[in-house]
């Protein structure tokens, strides 16, 4: 509880990047650039994925849901970073600062989720290729997906159980662009070990539990396609998987840079790079990598430019 010279918190300050501020404007029009950017990026795959038959595999399937969730991670957390670039400091009352942090982690677990879903989707196949279409058929994928979305959105709610339980009195100015775990927790008044500790226990089936199962996976994949006999055949192999061992690293690497290092002034300034490269590059990145690394997606784009080409002439 509060004592008598403080009073319960009711809104935060966010103050965002303080050593920027010299280049603001500059600073505003490249995050409104990347997010417009985002955007239009992750809406185009998605349609993309959703009118090309050529596409019409489980691995794109996934894919749409991985954009969905980089346009969600991004609507929740960049319009509010440009208002803070814009005016330095911006307030953000409790139960939206807590929205935040609650839809911001969902993203990010069912990010994790899918990873995890579309390794497995790759190792079925490529070690199981003559059951692949049986086993992963349309109503298998719908049910991988809305898990991953309803697990994601589940276990938060638990937590926020114990955030809600958190004491902020007083001193309500967060040095972060947007509400996460830790500058909440540094802000907080409250003996914080219990949280911490529900925190890293959760962390081990949204966070731990898929890495090692995508290490897992691919520990069989590398060992059923060592066991092809020609060159090409293991290349081929070898490129449906680059892709999305490209986003893994990023997605995975962004997320133990940010909660897994230890605490401290320089680690938390640090912790501001990596979460704007979690919040604003990987979403934009995500459906390029698989657009430049994946045959089928290349063909598909030259296909629909050459198709809008004819029109235009037409016309």
């Amino acid at each position: 509880m509060c004592n008598e010279n403080q009073t319960d918190v009711k809104e935060f300050l966010l103050l965002g990047f303080p050593s920027l501020y010299n280049i603001k404007y500059y600073l505003f029009s490249l995050v409104l650039f990347l997010y417009i950017s985002i955007i239009n990026v992750n809406v185009l795959f998605i349609i993309l994925v959703k009118i090309s038959a050529q596409l019409k595999l489980p691995m794109y399937f996934f894919l749409q849901n991985l954009a969905l969730a980089d346009i969600f991670l991004t609507t929740n957390v960049i319009p509010k970073m440009l208002q803070i670039v814009f005016w330095d400091v911006v307030s953000i009352p409790f139960f939206e600062c807590m929205a935040q942090f609650y839809f911001h982690s969902v993203a990010g677990i069912v990010e994790c989720f899918l990873l995890s879903v579309m390794s497995y989707d790759r190792y079925l196949a490529i070690c199981f290729p003559l059951h692949y279409f049986v086993i992963m058929d349309f109503k298998f994928q719908l049910q991988l997906a809305i898990c991953s979305w309803f697990l994601a959105f589940l276990v938060m709610i638990f937590e926020m159980f114990f955030i809600w339980d958190l004491q902020f009195c007083g001193f309500n100015t967060i040095d972060f662009f947007f509400c996460d775990f830790a500058p909440l927790l540094e802000l907080s008044s409250s003996d914080i070990t219990t949280v911490v500790l529900e925190d890293f226990i959760f962390s081990i089936p949204v966070i731990i539990s898929p890495f090692i199962f995508i290490i897992s996976t691919y520990f069989c994949i590398v060992r059923s396609i060592m066991g092809i006999s020609t060159t090409t055949g293991k290349k081929k192999a070898f490129s449906t998987c680059t892709s999305h061992l490209t986003v893994v690293c990023i997605c995975f690497g962004s997320i133990i840079a940010i909660y897994v290092s230890p605490s401290g002034k320089k680690t938390f300034s640090m912790n501001k790079i990596f979460s704007l490269l979690y919040t604003v590059v990987t979403p934009l990145l995500n459906p390029i990598i698989y657009s430049l690394k994946n045959q089928e997606i290349r063909k598909t784009i030259r296909k629909r430019l050459n198709q809008l080409r004819q029109i235009l002439r037409n016309d």
